[in-house]
């Protein structure tokens, strides 16, 4: 437990802090696991669904805030395939950034993020085959391990990050594991067998990392704490343990999200629907919520 404490206590003092008030619209997601396009890749079968609630957010205004792995940087060796899978995605997150509305945290899948030179070398521009030279992507982006909201009024904080600091086999011997997914794992994928590792597919491995979670979340005042990680998502009441995870985008035909809207708290879910004549539609639905912030704050 030590050392998962430690890194957590790492990663929240050297959050990014986003200053924001009653008026600021978030969209959380993660676990996006966005890939090439190829059978291994989960997140293809939700990527249209995944565009339009992303559309929908940016079009109202909301910010941006994705909580580690959106890239799969374990089975893909490239991010340029990524890239060129779903671009369309890229353009709109592109979009977001340029309105300074992006804030990016890295994961386990998506931890060479972590140095900034990968960061310019791989996602400041792309070619462009149309004009046959490089063009801007994310420019300067930066990625954080963490980032912390910090609401401008009542001084309360919402700490983000991925969660693969409590998860120490993870966090430390990513490239380990990085190697035995894109040599066993990413072929096996596609049979249909999960790969071991991976807490959203071990139950003995999500209870653990949600265990040392709170534990250090009870240890800090109960402050409220927003991971990814698990694909479990998890929205509690006020007064427990202020432990909250966005689920993934990689759910079987839905994406789960958190809110944050009007100083409060909501987890959502978007997924296809049917229509009386048949036809289908994309839409989203409240899981719980909306919860104001300030009843999780504790003095």
């Amino acid at each position: 437990m030590f050392s998962s404490r430690k890194r957590l206590d790492h990663a929240y003092k050297n959050a990014k802090t986003v200053v924001f008030n009653d008026n600021s619209k978030f969209i959380l997601f993660s676990d996006c696991h966005r890939g090439d396009n190829s059978f291994a890749d989960d997140f293809a079968n939700n990527r249209n669904i995944y565009f339009h609630a992303l559309k929908h957010y940016y079009q109202e205004g909301f910010q941006y805030c994705e909580l580690g792995d959106g890239d799969e940087l374990w089975e893909n060796i490239s991010f340029n395939s990524i890239l060129h899978a779903h671009k369309n995605v890229f353009l709109l997150m592109q979009q977001f950034h340029k309105e300074n509305k992006l804030h990016m945290i890295w994961g386990n899948h998506d931890m060479v993020y972590r140095n900034p030179n990968y960061v310019k070398r791989h996602l400041s521009s792309y070619f462009d085959p149309k004009v046959g030279e490089d063009v801007e992507l994310f420019g300067d982006i930066t990625y954080n391990e963490a980032i912390v909201l910090k609401h401008a009024e009542t001084g309360q904080e919402l700490f983000l990050t991925h969660g693969h600091q409590a998860d120490w086999w993870n966090f430390l011997f990513w490239k380990w594991s990085r190697f035995m997914v894109r040599i066993l794992w990413k072929p096996l994928n596609v049979m249909g067998i999960a790969d071991p590792t991976s807490p959203a597919k071990n139950y003995k491995e999500l209870i653990k990392v949600e265990r040392r979670a709170k534990k250090w979340i009870a240890d800090n005042n109960n402050l409220l704490t927003i991971f990814g990680h698990t694909h479990r998502p998890r929205f509690p009441e006020p007064g427990d343990i202020a432990f909250f995870n966005d689920g993934s985008c990689v759910h079987p035909r839905s994406i789960t999200g958190l809110e944050i809207e009007n100083g409060a708290i909501s987890l959502i879910k978007w997924h296809i629907a049917t229509r009386d004549d048949g036809t289908l539609q994309i839409i989203r639905t409240l899981l719980e919520g909306p919860v104001k912030l300030i009843n999780y704050k504790t003095e």
